[in-house]
């Protein structure tokens, strides 16, 4: 389903969900502006995150099921270590995006970005409200906290991969870092 005049590229064009473009699609894509021997860190910096925040939501579903304490302080570690490691890729990432126009102009980064925020916000007020006592605030609003954090990581996620994989930001080639 087209939704433009363009029709080379093999993806649809829904804005602001999924924007093609033929000149990004035929092109050699954008490097990243944070990357070792050309290979992006920022996809490879959002992996422990990612665990650490879903591992979180399944401990605290753990606590809900048991009431045990280890689940209750598991995902006191899992929200802290996620949230470090959040700011980690968080940094890594935001200098893709001030640096490199062709995430400015897509909508998929600002969504990405924003959600982020918005994850990193969440997961920071989840791992406040349980630091003392971490048994107390589980349930309900713990466990609420941590659905939310699942939820939207996939929604991000979703985005991220839009701009690595269709608008290939972030690959290893000979690219600008200009808007094609």
């Amino acid at each position: 389903m087209e939704t433009t005049e363009r029709s080379s590229t093999p993806f649809p064009n829904l804005p602001p969900v999924i924007e093609s473009d033929d000149r990004e699609y035929h092109d050699t894509g954008v490097p990243s502006t944070v990357a070792i021997a050309g290979h992006p860190l920022h996809p490879l910096s959002v992996v422990f995150p990612i665990a650490f925040l879903a591992g979180a939501l399944g401990s605290d579903f753990g606590y809900w099921l048991t009431h045990d304490f280890f689940w209750a302080k598991a995902s006191l570690w899992l929200i802290g270590l996620g949230l470090l490691g959040g700011v980690l890729a968080a940094l890594i990432g935001i200098s893709d995006f001030l640096q490199i126009e062709r995430v400015r102009k897509r909508s998929a980064g600002w969504a990405h970005l924003i959600l982020n925020v918005v994850l990193l916000v969440l997961s920071a007020v989840n791992f406040i409200l349980r630091l003392g006592n971490p048994e107390s605030a589980i349930l309900p609003w713990g466990l609420l906290i941590s659905l939310v954090v699942g939820t939207l990581t996939s929604a991000s996620g979703w985005f991220g991969a839009e701009l690595s994989y269709r608008h290939k930001i972030g690959v290893v080639g000979p690219g600008s870092r200009r808007y094609p």
